[in-house]
């Protein structure tokens, strides 16, 4: 069965698309720690971040961190975090998270987003690639 993000990668599931390349996707986490929670992924499935081949992991930390400079100028924060666990999906993925704390990447407090919100912000950040 495959992962739900290979679902997304497939268009079987919706996302708040910001970026993809032919290899790497980027879209709005649904259960935010903060404004801006964002997802890198690459597009073929594979499980365990250091699993990828050498080539596929630099692409995705390259598309990560573009990712993440135009995440900073689109959300107020004081810095982007990014954080791979992997656990919650078997799918590789980095976590790239707007924080002005410690708590906003305990992965305990949590944002309620409309969805309206997240179509603003995805348009928002892409609008900085």
């Amino acid at each position: 069965m495959s992962s739900i993000f290979t679902q997304i990668v497939k268009g079987e599931i919706p996302c708040y698309k910001i970026a993809e390349t032919s290899k790497c996707l980027a879209f709005l986490d649904i259960n935010p720690n903060s404004v801006g929670h964002t997802l890198c992924i690459p597009k073929n499935e594979v499980d365990l971040i250091f699993d990828l081949d050498s080539e596929d992991y630099i692409e995705l930390m390259n598309f990560s961190k573009k990712i993440a400079v135009a995440l900073k100028k689109a959300v107020d924060c004081e810095r982007i975090a990014m954080s791979v666990i992997g656990l919650e999906v078997p799918h590789a993925h980095v976590h790239l998270i707007p924080i002005n704390s410690m708590d906003d990447v305990s992965f305990k407090k949590k944002v309620k987003l409309e969805t309206e919100d997240f179509k603003t912000l995805a348009k928002k950040i892409n609008s900085f690639l």
